[in-house]
């Protein structure tokens, strides 16, 4: 499963061989959550979690709009188009 980004301390991670729509998993050490990315023009949407308190997915929500370019690119590489 490759990590494509990490951020506070979280694993972004594109599992090979997943379904579309083009998503994310966001894992910590007692957390887990997958947002849809909208690719190419967003915004990011929580579809689950599980462990995260609402205001951390609200950031979480907003950083990974700050990385779409990102990773719609790394979507792109691992399955081709959204």
């Amino acid at each position: 499963m490759p990590t494509v980004l990490t951020l506070a301390g979280l694993r972004v991670v594109i599992y090979p061989n997943d379904h579309r729509p083009a998503h994310v998993h966001l894992i910590g050490s007692d957390a887990h959550a997958v947002f849809i990315m909208n690719c190419p023009d967003g915004p990011a949407q929580l579809r689950e979690s599980f462990g995260f308190a609402k205001p951390a997915l609200t950031r979480l929500a907003r950083t990974l709009d700050e990385h779409r370019a990102e990773l719609c690119a790394a979507w792109r590489r691992i399955h081709g188009d959204f």
